[in-house]
């Protein structure tokens, strides 16, 4: 099939959820991607942070064809050898004492939250169910998930929204003490906001979070789904910062393609959910073990976040230095390879003006190009991608 032939039988029989582009991806190889016709792109959004270690990693593809070949599904009734075997490799570099496996961020996230309010239930009662989340936020799009999240563009039409959810501005640490009330079970934010548009915690604001939510009893739940797994810089964002938080949620990077989510809780947070609480079928199942499994090996045996972290440095030099011949970048927002070039116009036209040049880059909140390549990907490509974003300023 041809890009043409694919897109008619998209519109035909696919649900129109997605404004997308019109030719279709049919096959990935490290930092490149290809279209139907045969068309090469450098892939500079990797799946919205998915392929974090690019595209078909050979120790991903490998742990994919030799579990394939033994067990692909098992009821969560018996234990799993890979799940075991991933959710000691999460718990052993990280905070966390104990791992529920589910297949998305969205359902990491539900996740995150009714193990919240049944903690809070059980230590106070009835009442205490309230989380709080951040303005801009994003935390998916089942019904609760969007409740969590913080704009009310994704949510219009879905109404009545799931109850119990207060939202306050991101970076406002006296607005979040004003909101906390007496139903306060929990505070949600994402360390470093991506679909907001790349918004950086000031400097203490997630310190703070943490002692206010020491100060009151609250869980303090971080979605690191986009923020996970080397993205920023460090293996986890909450490191950045010298905190513990109570519960993380990850997906996107963790599977190095294959869909898989995780909520990692640490101290009480961690022994609150029995059987009978929460399940996923398909959670934790032997492929996306496997193939999480290989994906951080990959990650750390790699130092990947470490190289996200210098990568950082090196592009965001490349792009103040743009700035000078493109006073259209108004702004540099981000950590490691989560990168956020905002603009003081529209920033769909540069994003189809890269596409048109074989670059492949996302536009968040109607002014930012969001750049999030795989974390391995070469200076030379590094280079060849700014190179056409500069091109594609010119004029601007």
């Amino acid at each position: 099939m041809n890009n043409k032939s694919v897109v008619k039988m998209g519109h035909d029989y696919v649900m129109n959820t997605y404004g997308r582009h019109d030719f279709a991806l049919v096959r990935g190889q490290g930092s490149y991607v290809w279209d139907a016709d045969g068309n090469k792109y450098l892939d500079m959004v990797a799946g919205i942070a998915v392929n974090n270690i690019g595209h078909c990693h050979p120790k991903v593809v490998e742990a994919l064809r030799e579990q394939a070949g033994i067990f692909l599904h098992c009821s969560n009734l018996y234990w799993i050898e890979p799940q075991v075997k991933l959710a000691k490799l999460l718990v052993d570099n990280s905070f966390a004492n104990k791992v529920f496996f589910c297949n998305s961020g969205a359902e990491a996230n539900e996740a995150a939250i009714k193990l919240a309010r049944k903690y809070s239930y059980n230590k106070y009662g009835a009442g205490r169910a309230e989380i709080i989340t951040a303005q801009n936020s994003f935390h998916g799009r089942t019904l609760t998930a969007l409740t969590a999240t913080g704009q009310e563009k994704y949510q219009k039409g879905f109404e009545p929204l799931t109850p119990g959810f207060k939202y306050v501005p991101y970076n406002d640490l006296r607005a979040l003490e004003k909101t906390i009330g007496s139903e306060t079970c929990a505070i949600m934010l994402e360390p470093l906001q991506g679909e907001g548009g790349v918004n950086v915690p000031t400097p203490g604001y997630i310190e703070g979070v943490r002692t206010l939510c020491d100060k009151h009893d609250l869980l303090f739940i971080l979605d690191e789904v986009q923020t996970g797994l080397g993205r920023t810089g460090k293996l986890f964002a909450y490191e950045h910062y010298g905190i513990v938080p109570d519960i993380i949620t990850l997906a996107k990077g963790l599977g190095g393609g294959v869909p898989i989510g995780a909520c990692l809780a640490g101290g009480e947070a961690a022994e609150v959910f029995k059987p009978g609480d929460h399940a996923a079928t398909f959670g934790g199942n032997p492929l996306s073990t496997a193939a999480a499994i290989a994906t951080m090996t990959v990650i750390i045996d790699e130092k990947l976040p470490d190289q996200a972290a210098q990568k950082w440095e090196y592009i965001k030099t490349k792009i103040y230095a743009m700035q000078k011949a493109h006073p259209v970048i108004t702004q540099i927002r981000g950590m490691g390879l989560l990168m956020g070039i905002v603009l003081d116009t529209e920033a769909k036209p540069i994003q189809v003006k890269c596409l048109e040049k074989g670059i492949l880059i996302n536009c968040v909140q109607s002014n930012v190009l969001r750049l999030v390549p795989p974390l391995n990907i070469t200076y030379e490509e590094i280079d060849k991608a700014l190179s056409i974003l500069d091109e594609a300023l010119s004029g601007i």
